[in-house]
């Protein structure tokens, strides 16, 4: 009887062993299949040129498009422009007083990259950050319509003051100054992101955002890698709040300045997108197929005088080289890109209250877009006391170094010397040199664009107050300055009435010379679907699929 046992026994082990090993070879199969089957579904990357070095990707640090692209697409805000229309991304919705002055905001629960919660105290955190003077935001004018913002960061009022106060994890309440009809477009603007206090205070100075140990974000990509001067990693955020929606493994993201070897790289099928075309390559390009792009944008492109030196310092001197040179044949036979003459500062496309375009009704101011105006051009400068332009010193314009910006300066350094016989010295700087040389009004004459950061007049004119880091040209103007100011104030057509005397008092003052409204022009491979790029000119690569042909 015990044999009989025993023996039922070992048959009952031997199941159990023949069972097990039956699972772990099943286990084992599942496993090899599962590897053979993501070897068959290539990564998902998209090669993108970003172009020059971001300054900075720290969201309340950043003013330039190309380090704004990368936020874009790192971080996120309350609400999102997906090239179309505004539309809530991390704000679940929301709610306006009925005196336009009180925004509560409704948050999503949503995650940092890390895996821990976002709250409304790190928007207010963020938001707070950008206003303190010590952080040196140059875009903390952005946020002067809310409530003690201005007074705060100028030092002339405290930080209790400022009307933004996260009631509860997930609820926001912010009081503006003055009602504020694009208050929700500004929303989507990276100085307004989220950045976690804890992990900015690792690197107060921005060096936390390049540092992919150190970074936290809640966009739908977060930073993986990071070579300077080469290249950027971006990997899709598992943590992001939709994810799911998010096709892309991975973005590369070079830094190929010269526009030769982007265009090389491109067409070799090495990188997806390029965003800087040379203007001969242009019409051929057009003409290839599919993958060329110009859109119009909210956008200028200028040159800034340094009103603080002679023979600069003269309007008349200034107005003279404006109505000297040819905006027409510039756009027609040296950019060839679709661009229009420039007569003002801000650009069409921006309308005012009644529906207007505010380009239209603003007017030509005394430039001539069909040609030069040589004979007014020297009249001025007889006027200013260079009747014998012998006399006249050589000045010396720079410009960030970029093959088109270089035949823009050369065809003006022609027209100046051709139409009046002023000598002109070009000077390309790489573009963190050129973007310090400018800050610290170390020129005479430099290259200038500006991308209006909402669709409104504001966004263009409010960089040249005097109090405006961006405003380098040492121009200075109260009146001026009192407009924009008061125009924060108030709404309807008084708000535009004073704008339009603002922008004529910048123009007949010229401390800019306005050359031409620039269109977007870049190449996208066929691959690349579903991409999103704003009038402001930033991307957005959430959305993005890729359908390979082979």
């Amino acid at each position: 009887m015990k044999n009989k046992r025993m023996h039922i026994l070992l048959l009952l082990i031997a199941a159990v062993i023949l069972v097990f090993v039956a699972l772990r070879t099943l286990n084992s199969n599942s496993q090899s299949t599962n590897q053979v089957e993501a070897k068959l579904v290539p990564e998902k990357v998209l090669n993108w040129n970003i172009g020059s070095e971001p300054k900075t990707i720290d969201p309340q640090l950043n003013i330039a498009l190309d380090g704004g692209s990368v936020i874009n697409n790192t971080f996120e805000g309350l609400f999102r422009y997906n090239g179309k229309i505004i539309e809530p991304a991390i704000a679940s919705d929301y709610e306006v007083s009925a005196d336009g002055l009180i925004y509560t905001f409704y948050l999503k629960e949503t995650l940092w990259s890390d895996g821990t919660p976002l709250l409304a105290s790190d928007f207010e955190y963020a938001w707070k950050r950008a206003l303190d003077p010590a952080t040196a935001s140059e875009y903390a004018y952005q946020l002067y319509y809310i409530s003690g913002a201005r007074e705060y960061n100028e030092g002339t009022g405290n930080l209790s003051d400022v009307k933004i106060a996260a009631l509860d994890n997930y609820t926001l309440e912010v009081t503006l100054a003055t009602p504020t009809p694009y208050f929700l477009d500004l929303l989507t603007f990276y100085t307004y992101f989220p950045t976690k206090q804890s992990v900015v205070e690792s690197g107060p100075d921005g060096s936390w955002a390049i540092d992919p140990e150190k970074i936290v974000s809640n966009g739908p990509f977060v930073l993986s890698e990071y070579k300077t001067g080469e290249k950027l990693v971006l990997t899709k955020n598992p943590n992001y709040w939709n994810a799911e929606s998010v096709h892309l493994d991975k973005i590369n993201g070079f830094m190929i300045v010269d526009e030769s070897t982007m265009l090389t790289a491109f067409e070799a099928g090495e990188i997806d997108i390029i965003d800087s075309i040379i203007a001969a390559e242009i019409p051929s390009l057009r003409a290839q197929g599919n993958t060329f792009f110009s859109k119009p944008t909210i956008s200028t492109y200028f040159y800034g005088f340094n009103t603080t030196v002679p023979p600069l310092d003269n309007v008349l001197v200034r107005k003279a080289l404006s109505l000297a040179i040819d905006r027409k044949s510039l756009v027609d036979s040296v950019t060839k890109a679709g661009e229009i003459p420039a007569s003002g500062f801000t650009p069409p496309g921006l309308y005012d209250v009644n529906g207007n375009e505010f380009h239209t009704i603003a007017g030509d101011y005394y430039i001539k877009t069909d040609g030069p105006d040589i004979e007014t051009a020297k009249k001025l400068l007889a006027e200013a006391g260079y009747e014998d332009l012998k006399d006249f010193p050589k000045l010396a314009l720079i410009y960030n170094t970029n093959e088109s910006h270089k035949i823009i300066a050369e065809a003006i350094q022609y027209m100046w010397k051709d139409n009046l016989g002023i000598e002109v010295e070009l000077v390309n700087q790489e573009w963190a040199v050129f973007q310090e040389t400018k800050k610290m009004s170390n020129y005479m004459i430099a290259k200038g664009s500006w991308y209006g950061d909402y669709a409104d007049p504001m966004s263009m004119l409010e960089i040249m107050t005097s109090t405006n880091e961006i405003n380098t040209t040492g121009w200075k103007n109260a009146t001026y300055d009192q407009l924009i100011t008061s125009a924060r104030l108030v709404n309807g057509q008084e708000r535009f009435e004073l704008l339009y005397q603002a922008q004529s008092i910048l123009m007949d003052e010229a401390p800019i010379m306005p050359i031409f409204y620039t269109t977007d022009q870049f190449m996208i491979s066929e691959r690349i679907q579903n991409w999103e790029k704003t009038a402001m000119s930033i991307w957005y690569f959430g959305h993005v699929e890729i359908t390979e042909n082979n």
